[in-house]
């Protein structure tokens, strides 16, 4: 529907001697009475057609109403000169047989051309279990990924692990110390995970690489268990045993975009945005952690790809210009890398707040967290709200089994969906194919709303692509779920006496719903039950 507007559009405007632009806009408006699309193509036009935008609106509304496109019931011109569509029905009818034909790929698009992308999440050090403050960004970078691959691009997802520098030093120190039975370094790490793990760990291991190899089996297998898998877990070690760092380094010399002024070398990260230039190399010799990051990021584009996603935690905010201006240092277009912030979440038990700490031993696992409340309520729960805001999380209500529990509402709503094949089987009740149902007796304003939020399913992917914000498939999905309680209070399907024109078109309804569900439902990684 979309595209036949637009074609019209761009006819109309060619037709009153106006050179269409090229990409014309259509939005949904806000407030149904407004019609079902709108354009401000007259308002975009207006300058290029000499004519003031709601006159230009005014001849394109005229024109299309004498020629009106396939189920174009009016058009309108609204407020400083929107052109408003006001739609028949028969569009809603021809998108179901389309929604049940594509089934799980209803809404897929070539949207990336196949580009390849990085998504680089997670990346938590070596020195514990991946614990509850990391399930955010964990959730969010592999529905990211589900929805770059849903729209055309070739996608990578990399686990950077930081398993050198002064962190791992002390991680060995203190399951050193506690195999002895001693307390661990004053700025050690501490808790009942450290004491655990120490009585594992063999006498005769070394304890840094015993304790880096337990803790990745171990956040391997926990994200395993979130249905975060990755493609690969790439070791800063390694990287720098390659000479990765010294090359890095050369590079930028060669650039002429390094300079050396107190015996340190510096990058002059100034002329590429950045607030101040960056030490690379201190005096006493020791790289900062900015050289081994631009060597990674070096690495990433030397490998082929043209995107590049960090997700990073919100303590890492100062470091965007600074890694950005590091990228374009080397020579790649800094808008080629992005860096997505996860803001903290507040876990909330009883009214009161659960802290988080590795070091100080407060901590709560994500291992914990998945057997308090299941993998589907900790992944939908982290992607009701952009990631760029706070969140608080109540422990409580996300196992409520309740319509105020967001995850428990949404998966009634496809099990309800898939209980009516299982009913219509005990009761004899056949289903007719597709093509022998007359949809056109569908016109109850549930059913209307149902194939209303179908329609814009494919769009919202592919906003939710583009704006890297998989909360809005989220929130399409509970709106989803809305229309389908609605319809299922107030549609009946396998009721008696309900005609058999009627239910068919209605079970066929039904149907879409249960493709649109999954398919959003699949895009965050929750699974959708038939049975709750």
């Amino acid at each position: 529907m979309r595209d036949d507007l637009t074609s019209a559009l761009r006819l109309a405007l060619t037709e009153l001697g106006v050179e269409p632009p090229a990409e014309i806009h259509l939005e949904r408006p806000a407030r149904r009475e407004h019609g079902d699309f709108s354009s401000n193509v007259a308002l975009a036009g207006a300058k290029r057609s000499g004519r003031p935008p709601r006159e230009l609106a005014a001849e394109l509304a005229d024109r299309l109403n004498a020629a009106p496109p396939p189920h174009v019931r009016s058009v309108e011109v609204a407020g400083p000169g929107f052109v408003n569509f006001r739609l028949d029905d028969g569009w809603l009818f021809e998108l179901l047989p389309t929604v049940l034909e594509a089934g799980a790929d209803f809404g897929r698009s070539d949207l990336g051309g196949g580009r390849r992308v990085m998504v680089e999440f997670v990346s938590a050090n070596p020195t514990g279990p991946v614990h509850a403050g990391h399930a955010r960004g964990a959730v969010y970078g592999d529905s990211l990924a589900r929805l770059l691959e849903f729209t055309g691009h070739d996608v990578e997802r990399e686990f950077y692990v930081n398993d050198r520098g002064v962190q791992m030093q002390t991680f060995g120190a203190s399951l050193a110390a506690r195999r002895a039975g001693e307390e661990p370094p004053e700025d050690g790490y501490r808790g009942a995970y450290i004491d655990e793990w120490a009585a594992l760990m063999p006498v005769d291991a070394d304890p840094i690489v015993w304790g880096e190899a337990h803790a990745l089996a171990e956040q391997r297998a926990v994200l395993a268990r979130m249905h975060v898998e990755f493609d690969t877990w790439f070791s800063e070690r390694a990287m720098v045993d390659t000479g990765a760092i010294e090359t890095t380094l050369a590079a930028l010399r060669e650039r002429g975009v390094v300079y050396d002024e107190d015996g340190a070398v510096w990058l002059r990260s100034t002329e590429f945005g950045d607030d101040k230039d960056r030490v690379l190399v201190k005096s006493d010799g020791q790289y900062t952690y900015l050289l081994p990051d631009i060597a990674y990021h070096r690495d990433k584009f030397a490998r082929g790809f043209d995107m590049i996603v960090n997700v990073w935690g919100a303590d890492h905010h100062g470091y965007v210009p600074r890694m950005r201006a590091a990228v374009q240092a080397l020579g790649h277009d800094p808008d080629d890398l992005q860096v997505v912030i996860t803001q903290l979440v507040r876990l909330e038990q009883d009214g009161h707040e659960v802290k988080i700490s590795k070091r100080a031993g407060n901590l709560i696992t994500l291992e914990d967290l998945l057997d308090e409340v299941g993998v589907d309520a900790v992944r939908l729960t982290y992607l009701l709200q952009s990631v760029d805001t706070p969140q608080t999380v109540d422990l409580g209500l996300i196992v409520a089994q309740s319509n105020e529990n967001p995850v428990f509402y949404v998966q009634m709503a496809n099990a309800r969906i898939r209980s009516i094949d299982r009913v219509a089987a005990e009761r004899g009740i056949a289903r007719r194919p597709l093509d022998q149902v007359d949809l056109s007796v569908l016109g109850h304003e549930r059913e209307l709303e149902m194939l209303r939020r179908l329609s814009v399913l494919p769009e919202v992917v592919e906003l939710a692509a583009r704006e890297r914000a998989p909360h809005k498939v989220t929130t399409w999905v509970r709106e989803l779920a809305t229309a389908v309680h609605g319809f299922y209070h107030d549609c009946p399907i396998l009721a008696d006496g309900i005609d058999d024109d009627l239910r068919q078109a209605r079970w066929w309804l039904a149907e879409s719903a249960g493709v649109g569900l999954q398919v959003g439902l699949g895009l965050l990684g929750v699974d959708a039950p038939e049975r709750m």
